[in-house]
Formats: C-alpha cells, sequence, structure tokens
C-alpha cells in the first residue's frame, strides 16, 4: 500500500522565511501561487510580459518577473512551464541560480525521468504533483479542503527533501487531502500511459469509432453524437463519484448489462497488447525522444495529425448541437 501524509505529518513552518519561485502562471501556476500566499508564504511569480498569464498575476498582486530573477532570489523554485519549454527555461535562465542548498520542485517528472533537466548534485530535487486542475487546486483551498497530491523525491541533497516537500504541499493544501509518496518514474510512465491509452487517446478514438459506425449503418450524425460523446460526462461523473461499479448500480439495468456483456468485445485481448506495447515504448524512452524531436523541428505530425481530427464529421456536428446548449460554456 502506498504511503500517505496529512497536515500532521508537514510542517510549513521550515518554510517561513524563504523565498518560492513560481515559474509559469498558467492554470496550475496560478492556483499554487495564491495558495502558497494565502499560506503566508513569499511567492515569487515569474511569467512572459505581454502575456495574459501575465496581466492575470499582475491582477492578482503579484509583480511578475523574469525566470532568471525569480530563480536568483528564490530558495525554492517551482517550474510549471509547460513540458516541452522546461528544459530550455531550466538551462537558459534557472541552472546557474540552482546553488547548493536550495530546493527544485516538479509537478510532473518528464524532464528528470528522460534526462532533458540534469539538475545540479547540490541541490533538492522534489515533486509535488496536485491530482487536479490549478483551479480545483485554489478552489478546493478557499474552501478549507485539498485536492490530492504526489511526492517523489528525485536528489536529497540536504537530507530535508521530503520535510521541504511536505512544507510546500501543505502551502497548496494538498495534505489536507493527502499525499502520497511515489517516484518521479512512477509518476511519469503511469501520466504518459493514462493520457495516451485511456483518458485522452483511447476515449478520442472509441468515441469516433463509435460515430463512425453509426454514420456507416445509416443513423444521423446528430443523433450518433448524442450517445457516444454528448452523454460521455454522465458516465465520467459517475465513475470518478462512485467507482466502476457505482456508476452501473448509477445507469439503467440494461445499459449494466450491456456493459458487462459486450465491453470486453471491444477492448480484446489484441487492445490489451497494444496497451503494453505503449508502455514499453514509454518506459524505454521511445515516445519522449519522438515528443522531444516533434518539437524541434515545428511540429510537422502534430500538425498533420491535428487537422486530420478538426476535419472529422463529429466535429462539425458537435459544433452545431452545442451551440443548442445554453449551459454549455462556448470555446
Amino acid at each position: 500500500m502506498a504511503k500517505i501524509y496529512y497536515d500532521k505529518d508537514a510542517d510549513i513552518n521550515i518554510l517561513k522565511g524563504k523565498k518560492i519561485a513560481v515559474i509559469g502562471y498558467g492554470i496550475q501556476g496560478r492556483g499554487q501561487s495564491l495558495n502558497l500566499r494565502d499560506s503566508g508564504l513569499d511567492v515569487i511569480v515569474s511569467e512572459l510580459p505581454g502575456t495574459k498569464n501575465y496581466e492575470q498575476a499582475k491582477a492578482d498582486g503579484f509583480n511578475p518577473v523574469s525566470a532568471k530573477e525569480a530563480s536568483k532570489d528564490a530558495d525554492l523554485v517551482q517550474i510549471l512551464t509547460e513540458d516541452h519549454v522546461q528544459a530550455k527555461v531550466y538551462k537558459n535562465d534557472i541552472a546557474e541560480n540552482m546553488t547548493k542548498g536550495k530546493v527544485l520542485i516538479f509537478s510532473h517528472g518528464f524532464n528528470i525521468r528522460f534526462k532533458q533537466i540534469k539538475p545540479s548534485k547540490k541541490i533538492d530535487v522534489v515533486m509535488i504533483a496536485p491530482k487536479g486542475p490549478g483551479a480545483l487546486v485554489r478552489k478546493m483551498y478557499e474552501e478549507g479542503k485539498g485536492v490530492p497530491c504526489l511526492v517523489a523525491i528525485y536528489q536529497d541533497a540536504s537530507g530535508n527533501a521530503m520535510k521541504m516537500a511536505l512544507a510546500y504541499a501543505k502551502g497548496i493544501g494538498g495534505t489536507r487531502a493527502g499525499v502520497i509518496e511515489t517516484t518521479f518514474e512512477e509518476e511519469t510512465e503511469t501520466d504518459l500511459f493514462g493520457e495516451q491509452a485511456v483518458l485522452c487517446g483511447g476515449v478520442s478514438e472509441l468515441i469516433k469509432a463509435g460515430f463512425d459506425t453509426l454514420i456507416d449503418a445509416g443513423y444521423q450524425p446528430e443523433i450518433a453524437y448524442f450517445e457516444v460523446l454528448h452523454e460521455l460526462k454522465l458516465i465520467t461523473d459517475l465513475i470518478q463519484e462512485r467507482g466502476i461499479s457505482g456508476m452501473r448500480r448509477g445507469v439503467s439495468n440494461t445499459a449494466c448489462y450491456g456493459d458487462i456483456t459486450r465491453g470486453p468485445r471491444v477492448i480484446t485481448d489484441r487492445t490489451r497488447k497494444a496497451m503494453q506495447k505503449m508502455l514499453k515504448e514509454i518506459k524505454s524512452g521511445k515516445f519522449a525522444r519522438e515528443w522531444i524531436k516533434e518539437n524541434e523541428t515545428g511540429r510537422p505530425n502534430w500538425n498533420v495529425l491535428m487537422k486530420k481530427g478538426d476535419e472529422h464529421p463529429i466535429e462539425k456536428v458537435g459544433q452545431s448541437l452545442r451551440n443548442m446548449m445554453p449551459w454549455m460554456k462556448k470555446a
């Protein structure tokens, strides 16, 4: 069983008098920065001038500075830019300022796991990864609650890396819910696998396959959309709140019987073998190398595949139907 830490296990006072730099004021950066500040900690925000995130940081009462300036002044540096730019930002603006005794923090282990960032052996390197978007991290904190987090230690130069990491987790509200101990390898590999095989890749392909099957059989696109995409949120909400067994008891008996008897026909042994192959590609670094090269060469494959996806008939009918739904947030 995983080891889980709570409020009683973390001492936020060890961060008092220290400066925490948050590099990147996106959704996660904003949520963490505001929570840390409201926990009485000294936060420096770094964001690019002229961006919406920069203006948001100013509106929230921060004075955004460059990554170089923030990392120079800070004792702890949390990198919350997107994965594909972290290595460049670290090399150009942060690395030289990570002197002995400082703490480097991540919320996703990609660049450490695949050695795109190679930190000095003189610093602590830790991960605090909230298992929810930044807006939820903020909302739960304001309600006196928290979002569960993961904690991992990559380097413990000071001998106090875990204490510092848990103190940071407490600062963003994570220890209120529970902080689960893991490793950079486990977090990164399972996160990538979940995105590729289930949450993004698996689900989107399953939806399109279902839609195409109904259209090829002569059903109206609008009806197909409702049955394979629109109602998905109802199911995922039930699964998140109650688990798979709870979801099955929350839908009709007809739907439940179709689930337990027909679902295995869709996810076959062949599908599971494909998943195993995908996991091997993640663990070996093949996917990471491919993604890094994709970014270095201007994303040629990304551009082609995104355009192809945008042109799928489900997108056109979906846009039309969503315009009929006033409760939907318009993109």
